[in-house]
């Protein structure tokens, strides 16, 4: 019993223990050359109180100027009792939902003249306390695996916003930094979840065959429509943001195979799991069986795992695509407007991933099952 339980909590620990380090170091290479820190200074504070209200008026609309006293309440400023004002006017579009109370905690930035200006409410806190309950119910529900779950999506999480993104702003090849990446979350999420044993090596094998697959149909389709990568106006920002202009179908290359590697990941380990229970059940099945069981599984879950992804992207354009239509342009224009095309090419190469990763891992399942040299 104690040597089962050893031979699972090394390799857990090995693996954890290289996910670090591939963090430390991925770090410190990617942030070569990139300036650490706000442009602006900025100043979390706290709202004590309304000082003055100023009517505006115009043939067209009227509008309040609010003046405001807040407390500093972070840095080396902080205690500081500092005015801001906002104003209730926003024309077409409505800036702040709006205006400040007492008690608000508000984002505030120094302008030229030291005064400060208004930036925004601060909100993430909000989502602190929401991601924490969400944590809490996951780990009590889920015990071993939901903690193994919460640490996987947050090691992914840091490898895109610690090794990822400083890579693309370091001059780093982004087509190579994506594919590193999405192998780190593959592996990592995979051995924490599962172990290291055939089930995780068939669920790996699997997801980084449809993670490829789609790589390169993103390559070839981004040649083949000849993309730009201008899908909005923040864009043009990106050329001229770094001294080096960047490439924005990498960018949408890697925003492809990044989004679509959870869904990949989902389908390549619902089917081995699937089939290392059968297996476990049935001692005697062959190769052929595992593998027509694996794609039987795999046809029941593809439909779903291909709208979870379609209805995703779907959804984080939402707004783009009502305001296009809000401004009467047709179907046919709007399909062939850029924004949406990459998109749609978005969906459809996830879901190419997700329909070859099915065979991929019922194969390989197949291969590792059958043999018990190792569990």
């Amino acid at each position: 019993m104690r040597d089962t339980t050893l031979a699972k909590i090394i390799p857990y620990i090995v693996i954890l223990v290289l996910s670090l380090a591939f963090l430390y170091a991925g770090n410190r290479v990617a942030m070569r050359g990139v300036a650490v820190g706000d442009a602006a200074e900025f100043f979390e504070a706290i709202v004590k109180e309304i000082l003055a209200v100023e009517e505006h008026s115009t043939t067209h609309e009227d509008w309040q100027t609010y003046l405001f006293s807040a407390e500093i309440i972070r840095g080396e400023r902080g205690g500081e009792v500092v005015t801001f004002s906002q104003n209730t006017r926003g024309g077409f579009f409505t800036r702040f939902p709006r205006v400040a109370q007492e008690g608000d905690r508000v984002l505030l930035s120094q302008n030229a003249q030291g005064g400060m200006n208004f930036i925004d409410y601060v909100r993430i806190y909000y989502i602190l306390i929401y991601g924490a309950v969400f944590v809490v119910l996951l780990i009590v529900f889920g015990r071993v695996k939901g903690f193994n779950s919460i640490l996987s999506l947050g090691l992914t999480s840091t490898a895109i916003f610690a090794v990822f993104l400083p890579s693309i702003m370091s001059g780093m090849n982004i087509y190579v930094s994506a594919v590193v990446v999405c192998v780190f979350s593959i592996v990592t999420t995979i051995f924490l979840i599962n172990g290291v044993n055939k089930k995780s090596l068939a669920a790996m094998a699997g997801c980084l065959g449809g993670v490829l697959i789609a790589g390169i149909l993103t390559l070839i389709m981004s040649a083949t429509m000849e993309l730009t990568g201008m899908t909005q106006s923040d864009s043009v920002n990106l050329i001229y943001l770094f001294e080096e202009p960047l490439d924005l179908n990498a960018i949408i290359f890697a925003g492809i195979i990044i989004g679509a590697t959870g869904a990949i990941m989902d389908m390549a380990i619902s089917i081995s799991s699937a089939l290392w229970e059968i297996k476990n059940k049935a001692h005697e099945l062959s190769f052929s069986e595992i593998f027509k069981s694996g794609i039987s599984i795999g046809k029941d879950i593809l439909g779903s795992s291909i709208n979870t992804l379609v209805l995703a992207y779907i959804g984080s354009s939402l707004t783009v695509i009502l305001i296009l239509m809000g401004w009467g342009v047709s179907i046919f224009r709007l399909l062939n407007r850029e924004l949406v095309i990459v998109e749609l090419l978005q969906a459809i190469t996830g879901s190419f991933g997700i329909f070859f990763a099915m065979p991929l891992t019922a194969l390989v399942c197949a291969a590792l099952f059958k043999s018990s040299r190792f569990s």
